[in-house]
């Protein structure tokens, strides 16, 4: 019921009574109309924000950022989405770095990064991506990744597919690691220690070797690239929900995996992944990893600080 109501509410012309067709329906139409979900009105607002001054502030870090187009665009969405469903939860970038819980229950969740990839939009790096990912009893149920300056608008439904801008994708079957492109990113914790492992981890994935690594600045768009047969994983430590609750659907509806750095089952609040096309490309990167610390989300406030 949830799902039809999910349908009902946005608008779509609902051709199936079995409420999860009706969504992914939903998810097709997302590609085509802009009034379904608020993902390409929020694009729209990053994209004409890259064309004046970008307004910066600090969060943790000098090189933790935030603009006042992250926040206008989280709220643009919450509140497009909260008129229609009051009793969801949200979880927010931007909310949280403001104070709110990060703390995800049974309820039906919509977890949202408003401009994944901060860092890239400040300096004008062309990839930026809005994520709105819908979570319903701690299991991740579909996702959209709108990488708005390309125009691509990657969606995933759970049982349904995958698909960019209305069209299926699919993960390669490649399981030659030698064969492979693996894509990464840095995180913002610039300690000494974590830096020399997130180097250490580097190397030896080079050194397997693999035909190169690559990144370009979000998690959203890194993950999106692997459903999409680009690259064959991608992996990183510091990772926020927010960042992947989307991208992850979207990578198993293309027959990829996702799975804990260590290997272990995905846990979308470890701040920890491999996202890869199966499992065992997975399991060679799991292999040269050198795991470090990384609070979790849902961890409670003092256990952050």
């Amino acid at each position: 019921m949830e799902f039809k109501r999910i349908c009902h509410r946005f608008g779509c012309c609902l051709r199936s009574t079995d409420p999860r067709d009706s969504l992914s329906e939903l998810l097709l139409s997302c590609s085509r109309n802009t009034e379904q979900i608020p993902t390409r009105k929020a694009g729209g607002i990053i994209r004409e924000a890259l064309e004046n001054e970008v307004n910066v502030m600090q969060k943790s870090s000098s090189v933790d950022l935030v603009t006042k187009t992250d926040q206008q665009v989280e709220q643009f969405i919450f509140t497009s989405i909260r008129e229609k469903f009051p009793t969801h939860s949200f979880i927010g970038e931007e909310s949280v770095a403001a104070g709110q819980p990060c703390v995800l229950t049974d309820n039906p969740t919509w977890i949202i990064d408003p401009v994944d990839g901060t860092t890239n939009f400040v300096h004008r790096f062309p990839f930026v991506a809005v994520s709105i990912g819908f979570v319903v009893k701690k299991e991740p149920e579909f996702g959209v990744v709108y990488s708005c300056v390309e125009d691509k608008m990657y969606t995933g439904k759970k049982g349904k597919g995958a698909y960019c801008n209305g069209l299926p994708l699919q993960v390669t079957d490649q399981t030659d690691i030698n064969q492979s492109i693996i894509t990464c990113e840095f995180g913002s914790d610039r300690s000494p220690e974590v830096v020399d492992k997130i180097f250490s981890t580097m190397r030896k994935i080079l050194c397997i070797p693999v035909h190169g690594l690559r990144g370009v600045g979000t998690a959203a768009t890194n993950m999106s690239l692997v459903a999409s047969g680009v690259v064959e994983a991608y992996f990183e430590i510091g990772i926020h929900c927010w960042d992947i609750a989307a991208a992850a659907v979207i990578v198993t509806e293309a027959g990829g995996v996702v799975m804990n750095v260590d290997g272990g089952p995905f846990d979308l609040m470890s701040r920890r992944i491999v996202a890869a096309n199966n499992k065992t490309i997975a399991a060679r990167i799991v292999k040269e990893i050198d795991i470090f610390p990384a609070k979790r989300d849902d961890a409670p406030v003092e256990e952050k600080q």
